[in-house]
């Protein structure tokens, strides 16, 4: 066994820590109004904190194998799982989505543990027809159908961001593997028409890209949340307005500790929090990909690159988010975001890549 990635284990530490700071800076004016406790969210993200750190060295020492020879069984429960979360009374309604089930006072996500349980399911179906892939009936269309099924399920709740996030990381493992590239110049039109189309028949999104084109054009409605974030990152300078600080937390920026949590950290910290920020996310890249790529273990190397791509994608998604790059998704910053379940499934990602590192 080789060694243990420290530099991979630490950077996530630090920054998970430093998001629970900021969740604090960010969401305890909105928590003693709401709860009559500033400190709410920040001990609600504590505990899954050291649950995950707990989760993330568990994983670590797990051999990665054992997924491969449990992918069926995972990906049966995750399938249940988003299935039970549609039905009233079994499924919470949160912002307009039926994706959680309620525990107590906090919220469990079914679909952001078919993030890892599709990744292990891709990982294994590609590492065993390798050479298929250059079939694209017999070696394409099975998992392109299961990944379907998937996003079907997610929107039904519905969870666009989400489901766009798991999607992309999956179609991009394909693309790694031998597939022609000419097949992803035809999924990849067929998929922005279904873009288009899902987007039309719901008016929310629609009204999102018409206040991302435009946000003044509903500035107190669907343009509000953009155009606040951005009145945050404006006036950040060097240095930001000090540790908190922040004006938009001060019920402008709704709810500034989950996805515009970014947001915050630029108005507060300035350019040097967002280049800290930036400079620790890249480490935690640069160090998962390097892990893929020195893995000769073709399972091991589709389920390190798979998990790697979903932190990194959603992280680029959510930052364009906030700076107004592409519309609002709704997807968290992975290890900043409040959410137990975001945090939980990002750290696990991280001890599945990190057991991978010692045994390859």
């Amino acid at each position: 066994m080789k060694k243990f990635d420290y530099k991979l284990f630490i950077t996530v530490i630090i920054l998970s820590i430093f998001g629970a700071i900021m969740i604090y800076s960010s969401s305890h004016i909105w928590a003693n109004y709401k709860f009559n406790d500033g400190f709410k969210y920040l001990k609600n993200q504590g505990v899954f904190l050291i649950l995950g750190i707990i989760l993330m060295y568990f994983l670590s020492k797990v051999d990665y194998n054992f997924y491969k020879k449990k992918a069926n069984v995972i990906i049966f429960i995750c399938f249940l799982l988003l299935v039970l979360v549609l039905i009233p009374g079994i499924g919470v309604v949160r912002n307009g989505s039926r994706s959680w089930f309620g525990l107590g006072g906090f919220g469990i996500q079914p679909s952001e543990a078919a993030k890892i349980g599709l990744v292990i399911f891709v990982s294994k179906y590609l590492s065993n027809n390798y050479s298929l892939m250059t079939n694209i009936k017999k070696g394409v269309f099975p998992i392109i159908l299961v990944i379907g099924i998937f996003f079907l399920l997610i929107m039904l709740e519905p969870d666009f961001g989400t489901a766009m996030v798991i999607t992309i990381s999956l179609i991009a493992m394909i693309f790694v593997s031998k597939v022609k590239l000419s097949f992803f110049l035809k999924i990849g039109i067929l998929g922005l028409l279904g873009i288009v189309s899902l987007i039309i028949i719901a008016p929310y999104r629609m009204a999102r890209i018409v206040s991302f084109l435009n946000p003044w054009s509903d500035p107190l409605g669907s343009g509000f949340q953009i155009i606040q974030s951005l009145y945050a990152i404006g006036p950040g300078g060097l240095f930001g307005l000090g540790f908190g600080n922040s004006i938009q937390k001060h019920f402008y920026l709704p709810e500034p500790q989950t996805d515009f949590i970014f947001s915050i950290i630029s108005e507060e910290l300035g350019f040097l929090g967002v280049l800290l920020v930036s400079t620790l996310f890249f480490i935690i890249f640069y160090r998962s990909i390097k892990i893929s790529l020195n893995t000769k273990d073709l399972f091991g190397k589709y389920l390190a690159f798979g998990l790697s791509f979903s932190i990194i994608f959603q992280t680029i998604l959510n930052l364009c988010v906030v700076v107004g790059i592409v519309p609002v998704t709704g997807v968290t910053l992975p290890f900043l975001s409040y959410g137990g379940s975001s945090l939980l499934v990002s750290m696990a990602s991280i001890g599945i890549i990190l057991n991978i590192s010692r045994n390859n």
